[in-house]
């Protein structure tokens, strides 16, 4: 097995493990609402990328490769980008994933613990557990691109 598909392997055996285990956890959902309601639409999905911002901050982990960002153009593309993600009418049109991380080095242990953030900022926003892993299952793709793998 070559490293890049070990690291991905293991990547998506946590993942697929943490998405079953809080799987477990949710609640019955209402199957006509589309990940994108149930995220709150484009006003829910700001406020969980603005309260991402404050996890963010205060994480040791990964609070260094924000340093000196563009908050607002952060915080607008990201939230575009999760409301395109979720199916919402937002397009995102920011820079590529693989150019917007070039040069950051990102370990798994910080991109684990920016999803863990973005996990928090969900819950701390009453969005149900089967739509937080639908959007984490829509977000698995892009690992190679901030990874570089």
């Amino acid at each position: 097995m070559t490293r890049l598909s070990s690291k991905a392997g293991v990547f998506s055996l946590v993942l697929i493990a943490a998405l079953t285990l809080a799987g477990c956890q949710s609640a019955p959902e209402t199957p006509e609402a589309s990940l994108y309601q149930q995220l709150g639409e484009r006003a829910g999905i700001a406020q969980i990328v603005e309260d991402l911002l404050f996890l963010i901050v205060d994480d040791e982990r990964i609070n260094q490769q924000f340093k000196g960002m563009d908050v607002a153009s952060f915080h607008r593309n990201l939230t575009d980008q999760l409301c395109q993600l979720s199916g919402g009418p937002c397009t995102y049109s920011g820079r590529e994933m693989r150019e917007v991380h070039a040069d950051m080095a990102i370990t798994d242990t910080q991109f684990n613990a920016l999803a863990e953030n973005l996990i928090l900022a969900m819950e701390d926003n009453d969005v149900p557990t089967g739509a937080q892993n639908r959007l984490l299952k829509r977000l698995i793709p892009l690992y190679p691109d901030v990874r570089h793998l």
